[in-house]
Parts: C-alpha cells; structure tokens; sequence
C-alpha cells in the first residue's frame, strides 16, 4: 500500500468516526419518544421511580449482562409485567429457555408491546417496546419454538414478576 491510499483509507475511516459519533448524539433511544405512550414521567421522575440498572435498559435501550436475572430462572406460573409501569406483557406458560441468557417468550399477551426496527449497532433487529410506558424490553427474534417461532428476548430487570 502505497502512501496515497493509505491517506485515502485513512480519511475514509475518519469520516465514518465523525458521523458515528453524531448519530450517537443525536439518536434518541425509540424506547423514549414524547407525546406517544399513554404513560409518561419526566427524566428524572423516571430516574427516581426505577432501579439504575432498569433504568438505563428501559429509558435508554440499554442491555442487562447475560445470566444475571433472577427472571432467568423464574418457572411459577404467572405474569411478567413491565418494571416501568406494570402492564401484563408475557404469560409465564410461554416461557422457555433458549440459552441465550435472558428470560426468553415465544409470544407476547395482545396489545402489551410495540415493535419497531432498530438499526442500531450495524445491524437490523426489531425492538420490543411497552405499549404503555414506551419502555425498552428486548428484541424479539425468528428463531423460537413453536408454535410462532418467534423468540421475544427480554431484559430482566425491564420485567417484574407476579404469580
């Protein structure tokens, strides 16, 4: 490689950190967008109302550590319930272990949650949201049991549980 590609290479890389690090300031979280959730806090309501750990996967689309949820190994029968705002999102009958280290759903309860794409990190993936708090949850997955097949990846500390 001579000189002048090395350069070229070099301002190439440049740019994209410019314009990664814009998109990073810029970027609101879609698991906070204002005007739209029947349930709404400010910031520092939130702040105060939630745990910091559930508060940065909830309010700022963050990612619990793997194998760390109590929820993992949670096998009561009942209902996972936003840790926002409560609402009833998963049945416990439709639990399962995937082995991916988050409490995994191969369905969602009606009009509990909002999906959306989510682009973030280079990749394409389709967010869950509460539908009633707008809180972030997880993602959800094609690659889960049946009979949807579907694999609603959940973060445990953006759930509670109540048998």
């Amino acid at each position: 490689m001579d000189r002048r590609e090395f350069m070229g290479m070099a301002s190439v890389g440049a740019v994209a950190l410019v314009l990664a690090g814009r998109y990073a300031l810029t970027h609101k979280s879609a698991a906070s967008p204002a005007g739209v959730f029947p349930i709404q806090h400010s910031d520092a309501q939130w702040q105060k109302m939630l745990s910091p750990a559930s508060y940065r996967v909830l309010r700022q689309a963050g990612t619990e550590t793997p194998f760390t949820s109590p929820l993992l190994n949670e096998h009561r029968k009942g209902f996972f319930h936003c840790a926002g705002c409560s609402k009833q999102a998963f049945d416990s009958a439709t639990k399962f272990d995937s082995h991916t280290g988050w409490p995994s759903f191969w369905q969602v309860l009606p009009n509990a949650v909002i999906r959306r794409p989510d682009h973030s990190f280079g990749s394409n993936r389709t967010e869950v949201v509460c539908s009633d708090c707008g809180g972030h949850l997880g993602h959800v997955f094609n690659d889960g049991p049946q009979p949807t097949g579907l694999r609603f990846c959940m973060n445990g500390v953006a759930l509670t549980f109540r048998s």
